[in-house]
């Protein structure tokens, strides 16, 4: 294991998170301040609890999720998509390193970025809202699965984009509808059934449904389906990455 060449990838991927502080960790801050304010502590009081959570401390994990996933993506696929644009891609791949080396770098960058979003926005909800963690170690652990397993996905992004401008198509236009549409703001079991059984088709639906598990120890899905999806999609991202790099697919071209 090449370890100077992991720290060295990791520190520069962490170095550029200082200086695009602002748009890594205090824009997703205010955006999800902003849905705790108007969801929570405004339009919560007014609504019944949910699977006897309060409306305001219930939405908490999803908001969570909806900045995590967004952010994971979008540090992972610009992290490495940023060296294929310069060229210096070819000095990474020229260079005495392993695929696991080049993930644990850049990935491990971006999934350190998006768990410290996440408990900064945990440590903001609590201004908010009153709510209480009932499997504090699950919940790190769940949230550290999902950071890297979506960092992953947003590797492969980065590996697939052609341009700036398709780096933001799967977070604006897929991540967040489906993370809106999966929980986030309601419980599967308030949907009719004919949308309730839609909604099982979106795999997102399976990660806020197990997170908010760790915060509140209810659940409509079973958690060990949840954590077996969180998985399957790391096993299937993991696996796409490393025929990539031993093919070279869009990597050489």
């Amino acid at each position: 294991m090449n370890l100077h060449a992991v720290r060295a990838i990791y520190l520069f991927e962490l170095h550029r998170t200082w200086r695009t502080l602002f748009q890594s960790i205090a824009s997703p801050v205010i955006s999800t301040s902003l849905y705790l304010v108007v969801f929570g502590a405004a339009i919560g009081p007014r609504l019944a609890e949910v699977g006897g959570v309060p409306y305001g401390a219930y939405i908490v994990p999803g908001l969570i999720l909806l900045a995590v996933l967004t952010e994971s993506v979008s540090n992972a696929s610009f992290g490495i998509y940023l060296p294929r644009f310069t060229g210096t891609i070819y000095e990474v791949l020229s260079a005495p390193v392993s695929v696991a080396e080049v993930l644990l770098g850049y990935v491990g960058a971006a999934a350190t970025k998006s768990l410290m979003l996440g408990l900064v926005i945990l440590a903001t909800a609590r201004l908010f809202v009153p709510f209480s963690i009932a499997h504090p170690v699950e919940m790190l652990g769940f949230l550290m699965l999902i950071s890297v397993s979506f960092c992953l996905l947003g590797f492969l992004l980065g590996i697939w984009a052609d341009g700036f401008e398709r780096l933001q198509v799967v977070p604006m236009l897929v991540l967040t509808p489906l993370t809106f549409l999966g929980g986030t703001f309601y419980s599967l079991d308030m949907l009719p059934p004919v949308w309730r059984t839609v909604s099982l088709f979106n795999p997102i639906a399976y990660l806020v449904d197990g997170f908010r598990w760790t915060f509140y120890g209810v659940a409509v899905i079973d958690v060990r389906v949840s954590l077996a999806i969180t998985l399957a999609l790391l096993a299937a991202c993991l696996t796409a990455i490393v025929v990539i790099f031993r093919t070279g697919h869009r990597l050489r071209a």
